[in-house]
């Protein structure tokens, strides 16, 4: 207070209540991965993490959706096979994304769909993200496209950044190859190899899913003609040439066969344009002709969209925490909620098969995507990668805790230089207890009455010594009781003796 050194009336205002603490965002993903651009004007922002909060917005700084190239490979007894070489999937991921509730992520393009998937690119947009506080997810659904080395280099590389590095953000892994079983005679155990890869350190800081999902985020109309491969023009013609046969059969009557063998080669010429490569309009209009009359054609182009819109889910996990966040509060587990623009899982999982899954003896939970009759598509599981753990086994414990560290701690900072004394105490207790109070109100915390929820300890011999007071330490402990889901849910019942 001003010293009073002339008559009159001073005016002294006092606070009256203490600092808040403002609850930070707990739904903020980063995402990595190839762009068609990154620009914001002229300027590149390529390896930058940019925030944006729609579709809209990532079309304008990160371009629009990649041409998926397919082959067609031939097989036994006429058939064929399409071949799908993933690449840059990050466009489908966030369509994926907003339709399961996304909102504000960060997006850092680790490159262009010129570009070759390289694990060091997709490290490096890791790196990015230390100067970035506000994320609170890291996903990189691209990690699976590459080869299975290169994918446990990139993951490891996200539970490091989670765990280690930051302490604030958890990440949400794929399982590579995950549209397989686990008996694949070519890909193996992938639940095991994925299990054995990540390593032992920092895993509650990770979840995983398993199936992959067939989506319907590009439609028919999204595969053309200019998709298929040119080098599989040559065997496109001929499986058409051999259909020409089942669309156009022999006829006894003279007009109708002379009509038939008339149309069998015009479509032989419309074959030959495909071969020679013609500009893309004509090779539209040839698709909307053969659309229209050659099952065959259509069944290639089926089996195309069908391999094409097979994605693994970490993207749109990423919405769903984002979903349940802003509807139910982050310490609503994210499971029993439908996964939007889902067809059907990968791998139809029963209930002996999620026993590992979900309980294995190692503690690597892994969650389980599945199908319930009449109820649809769900996300059946809740564990971190860290399962053992009493304190840490489930995601929305984890991400409740970083939550609170993250709030307080950033209040706690109107502290820092303040006098180390009773008053100081009194004050930072308070703005914690109020705190805790109103989370506990909204059913972020569990206990009948307060007491039982938290507890805030702060003072000399209680938290501190006087060589902590000396030193310029104050020691502020805070004990929570977190609300945690109820996995189980038995029900008893037994016969009762007839009363009346």
């Amino acid at each position: 207070m001003a010293a009073m050194k002339t008559p009159g009336v001073y005016i002294v205002e006092k606070n009256a209540f203490p600092n808040s603490v403002v609850e930070v965002a707990t739904a903020v993903p980063a995402f990595i991965g190839y762009t068609e651009k990154a620009l914001n004007g002229n300027k590149s922002l390529t390896n930058t993490p940019w925030r944006i909060s729609s579709m809209a917005e990532y079309h304008s700084y990160f371009g629009g959706v990649p041409t998926p190239l397919f082959g067609i490979n031939p097989e036994e007894n006429d058939g064929y096979s399409v071949m799908y070489e993933r690449k840059h999937t990050l466009y489908y991921h966030m369509l994926f994304f907003f339709s399961n509730g996304g909102g504000p992520c960060y997006i850092i393009s680790a490159g262009s769909y010129n570009d070759e998937p390289d694990p060091g690119n997709l490290t490096k947009g890791i790196e990015t993200l230390l100067k970035e506080q506000e994320p609170t997810m890291v996903v990189i659904p691209e990690a699976v496209n590459l080869d299975e080395a290169s994918c446990t280099k990139v993951q490891e590389a996200m539970i490091k950044h989670c765990g280690y590095d930051m302490k604030n953000r958890v990440a949400i892994f794929d399982v590579f190859n995950g549209d397989k079983t686990r008996k694949d005679e070519n890909a193996g155990d992938v639940i095991t190899k994925f299990r054995e890869a990540i390593g032992s350190n920092y895993l509650d800081y990770g979840a995983a899913y398993y199936p992959w999902v067939n989506t319907s985020i590009l439609q028919e109309s999204d595969i053309t003609l200019l998709n298929i491969k040119e080098d599989s023009f040559e065997l496109l013609k001929t499986l058409l040439t051999g259909e020409l046969d089942k669309m156009f059969p022999q006829s006894d009557i003279e007009s109708e066969q002379k009509k038939a063998e008339e149309k069998k080669a015009l479509y032989i010429e419309i074959f030959e344009k495909i071969v020679a490569g013609t500009d893309k309009n004509i090779l539209l209009e040839i698709h909307k002709s053969l659309r229209t009359i050659c099952p065959l054609y259509r069944g290639i182009l089926k089996d195309a969209l069908q391999t094409i819109n097979c994605l693994p889910v970490s993207a749109a996990m990423a919405g769903i925490y984002t979903m349940v966040d802003n509807t139910r509060g982050v310490w609503k587990a994210p499971a029993n909620v439908s996964i939007a623009n889902v067809v059907s899982p990968t791998v139809n999982l029963t209930h002996e098969d999620q026993e590992d899954l979900n309980v294995p003896l190692n503690g690597k939970a892994i969650n389980a995507i599945r199908l319930f009759t009449g109820e649809g598509i769900k996300v059946w599981g809740a564990r971190t990668l860290d399962g053992n753990s009493l304190d840490w086994r489930y995601i929305n414990v984890r991400r409740t805790m970083i939550m609170l560290e993250e709030s307080i701690k950033n209040a706690a900072r109107a502290y820092v230089f303040d006098p180390n004394v009773s008053n100081t105490w009194v004050n930072v207790k308070s703005m914690i207890s109020n705190f805790l109070n109103g989370i506990w109100k909204r059913g972020g915390l569990a206990g009948a009455v307060p007491d039982d929820a938290y507890s805030v300890h702060v003072g000399l011999g209680e938290t501190m010594t006087p060589e902590d007071i000396l030193e310029g330490i104050m020691r502020i402990t805070v004990l929570v009781a977190i609300t945690r889901p109820a996995e189980f849910i038995e029900i008893t019942f037994q016969q009762q003796m007839q009363k009346s």
